[in-house]
């Protein structure tokens, strides 16, 4: 973690800072003699629609995936849960989604993947650059797709590698992770952890949570919310957003049914009577 925090030091003071009409040379195929080299001993965080794409693309269930697919790094700095790619235990460390032609998940890669060479970065929440975020390369010296001449923009790459379509998606995840709560200093307890990891990468779990609990009795949630995320694993990533808003910070995010408040709100006053 310490090798990550040092990488994005130097990105944010010495790498050359790229816009959407920025262009580079770069194209990756096998008959590059580096091809599949990069998909090795690298640190693959993996969103929870990544999580979601891959556990689909392979036929598993959310907690087999993360089982047999992930790590869950723990660093003192970390504010909530993060999941890394698990490298195959073999002298290389290769990613065991890789055969001898490639990608066998390639439709369904994950975020980092379709990015590189291109990585995205913020100056954090201590610049006056918030907001600005900003595109560069990764030049590795193994990497010999640098030798092409086929240019192109970032957005066209953005573009072409479907990557617009996963940011949209991550989008509320984004929203949660940088709320002031996080970026503040707050701190989840062990019980919240196990929530946040649950709702965004465990979503058959959290399925179950929402549909085999007590859950819908005491949320207000309309009929046609209901019918999409039980069987829509996107809309439920969506709700589970909505749900952690809710429950971690507070946000005003989901209704609880009136009958229910006003239970809890008549609960709570005898309790305080008992205490007088």
């Amino acid at each position: 973690m310490r090798e990550i925090e040092r990488l994005k030091e130097a990105i944010l003071k010495d790498y050359p800072r790229l816009n959407l009409e920025s262009k580079f040379s770069f194209k990756c195929h096998p008959g590059v003699s580096c091809f599949n080299a990069c998909c090795a001993d690298v640190n693959i965080f993996l969103t929870p629609y990544d999580v979601l794409r891959l556990k689909t693309k392979l036929g598993m269930s959310s907690e087999d995936f993360l089982s047999e697919h992930t790590i869950s790094p723990f660093d003192e700095n970390l504010k909530y849960p993060v999941v890394m790619l698990k490298m195959l235990d073999d002298e290389k460390k290769s990613c065991p989604f890789v055969g001898p032609e490639g990608c066998t998940v390639y439709s369904d890669r994950p975020w980092a993947c379709r990015m590189y060479p291109l990585g995205m970065a913020s100056p954090g929440e201590d610049s006056k650059e918030l907001d600005e975020e900003f595109y560069f390369l990764l030049e590795e010296s193994i990497c010999k797709g640098f030798d092409s001449d086929r240019e192109i923009s970032v957005q066209g790459w953005l573009e072409n590698e479907g990557i617009i379509e996963y940011n949209e998606a991550g989008e509320k995840y984004k929203e949660l992770t940088t709320n002031k709560f996080f970026t503040e200093g707050g701190n989840l307890r062990p019980e919240k952890i196990e929530m946040f990891f649950t709702a965004v990468y465990n979503l058959d779990k959290f399925r179950k949570f929402v549909f085999e609990s007590s859950f819908l009795e005491k949320f207000d949630v309309a009929d046609d919310v209901a019918a999409k995320i039980k069987d829509d694993d996107v809309e439920l990533l969506n709700f589970a957003y909505d749900w952690l808003k809710f429950a971690l910070l507070g946000e005003d995010t989901l209704r609880i049914k009136s009958d229910v408040a006003a239970a809890k709100k008549q609960e709570l006053k005898e309790k305080n009577k008992l205490k007088d």
